[in-house]
């Protein structure tokens, strides 16, 4: 409750036990076993910061806070609490307070989403658990993307992404060192896997901005942002890897204000064990760095968990606010746990802080704050005071009814695919692909002009040899026309002479008769030598 510009947290012996506004961006913790009460220590502050005009996100894991958006009821154990606090005296009424409902997937609140490009390749590799190579490749990826500014905003960036990469790993390599595509691929099966855990509807755009978050309703109240994270728990990786992003966008995001009379934002994570579950050293000094200079920033974190021994020490160290309820011992481990929580309290002369813790009841804890120096308070027994809005959840009906109404809603409810990294690189693969076409096209062309000419010419070639021949055969025809015209008349004229010598011959030898035999003999003779004398 916001009692006196102070957080009242609860009473011991009648002694109010407050958290200072100025310092309440010290960050905090509220830790204790399952139904010792941390959800309404947490509705407490969450409404008291509210009152007090300061921007609160709550991460709902059990879907029991929705409450917060109706005025609490009456009841008899109520009245009776009301009382033992005096609280009626001090203003305490049954109110609502302003709230927005806030879920990744869309389905009980606005949607909030994020780019690939926003949460950048460490939370990123954090999310798709890759290992130190591919968180290497995916980093180079980045660096090739900011390059040719080429936009990541979805899976499918990402995606078209590693397969130009992959694709191209020999060129990029000249310049931006050994990619292999075997963990290219590797990484690929994560995003994949990443898509079928709702990571198609976290990546994408309108992005969330973040001032969206520090608006005040009415009367000057903050804003109670509410994100449903039933569904989004049952997913460890996702739920933590959100958080690290929304501490780092903040971190980011936010100018320096130094210390200021209240915070600017004060955020609640509970399940707090799942941001530091399986968390490399490098993971681990991001989250200490962004923890302890984002107060510089005005805004207050406060982790909810069972167990303290739940946050590393180096985070556990920078909680100056610190609210404890009941632990439970029943094996050596727990007896551990209990006695580290107990001694990271300022001890108190009047009771054993270890022995109390095993016996608070639902509604007690251990208190310890900072004073006006920043100094931790002595540990104190308290009683927490009740909430004024409604314990436990609203109708899912009510629900719908209070996401649409707000004007956020109408910001964030439809999803955009503007131009992007996929887009071009289809783009360039098409163009890639017509160009080729191209070229094999003139590649084709060009062949078969050369194969037409080649033809052309051997025919040419072909026709001028057929003429060759036929010319050859002809002068061979006209020749043996020639030589057969000369071997006749050469018959002719020996066969002449030859029948005029041997018929003289013929004749002086045996008169009429001889001359007849003379002269055939004479003519056959004749024609023989001619003949043989022309072939010669």
């Amino acid at each position: 409750m916001y009692y006196q510009n102070k957080i009242w947290i609860g009473e011991t012996d009648g002694q109010k036990v407050c958290i200072l506004p100025e310092m309440a961006n010290r960050h905090g913790l509220i830790a204790g076993a399952t139904g010792t009460g941390k959800t309404v220590t947490l509705k407490v502050l969450a409404e008291s910061f509210s009152d007090a005009g300061v921007p609160v996100f709550l991460a709902d894991i059990k879907g029991d806070l929705s409450g917060m958006c109706r005025p609490g009821a009456d009841s008899a154990d109520m009245k009776e609490r009301i009382q033992d606090f005096g609280l009626a005296d001090c203003g305490f009424c049954y109110q609502a307070y302003p709230s927005v409902f806030w879920d990744i997937f869309g389905k009980t609140g606005i949607p909030l989403r994020t780019t690939i490009s926003e949460m950048g390749p460490v939370l990123l590799s954090r999310l798709m658990g890759l290992n130190p190579t591919q968180t290497d490749i995916l980093t180079v990826l980045f660096k090739i993307a900011d390059d040719q500014n080429l936009l990541l905003i979805d899976t499918k960036d990402l995606k078209a992404m590693l397969q130009y990469v992959g694709e191209n790993s020999s060129e990029l390599s000249l310049e931006y060192g050994n990619i292999s595509r075997q963990s290219v691929t590797a990484i690929i099966r994560h995003v994949v896997s990443l898509e079928s855990q709702g990571g198609e509807q976290f990546f994408t755009e309108p992005a969330f901005n973040i001032s969206d978050w520090f608006a005040q309703g009415a009367g000057g109240k903050g804003c109670i942002n509410i994100l449903d994270c039933r569904e989004l728990v049952h997913n460890g990786t996702l739920y933590s890897a959100f958080l690290l992003w929304m501490m780092s966008e903040l971190f980011e995001t936010l100018p320096e204000v130094g210390d200021l009379d209240k915070p600017r934002m004060v955020f609640f994570f509970d399940e707090a064990h799942l941001l530091f579950q399986d968390i490399s050293k490098a993971l681990l000094d991001k989250i200490e760095q962004v923890v302890r200079l984002i107060r510089s920033k005005g805004v207050g974190i406060y982790f909810i968990t069972q167990n303290p021994r739940d946050i590393p020490d180096s985070i556990l160290g920078q909680l100056g606010n610190k609210i404890q309820h009941a632990l439970r011992a029943y094996t050596p481990s727990d007896e551990k746990n209990l006695k580290a929580a107990a001694d990271s309290f300022r001890p108190n002369p009047a009771f054993q802080t270890r022995k109390i813790l095993t016996e608070l009841g639902t509604g007690e804890a251990l208190v310890s704050v900072l004073d006006e120096d920043g100094i931790p308070g002595m540990v104190q027994k308290c009683r927490i005071l009740p909430p004024q809005s409604l314990m436990g959840s609203i109708s899912d009906q009510d629900r719908e009814l209070e996401v649409k109404k707000n004007n956020l809603y109408l910001k964030y409810q439809d999803m955009v695919d503007r131009d992007s990294a996929y887009e071009f690189l289809q783009r360039k693969s098409q163009q890639d692909a017509i160009e080729l076409a191209r070229q094999k096209q003139a590649e084709t062309e060009a062949r078969a002009a050369e194969k037409e000419s080649q033809q052309k010419a051997k025919a040419v070639e072909k026709e001028a040899q057929q003429k060759a021949r036929e010319a050859e055969k002809e002068a061979q025809k006209r020749t043996r026309a020639i030589t057969s015209g000369i071997s006749n008349a050469a018959k002719t004229a020996g066969s002449t002479i030859g029948r005029e010598m041997g018929g003289q011959l013929g004749k002086s030898l045996g008169g009429s008769f001889g001359k007849k035999l003379g002269s055939n003999l004479g003519a056959s003779l004749g024609r023989s030598i001619l003949g043989n004398f022309l072939k010669f």
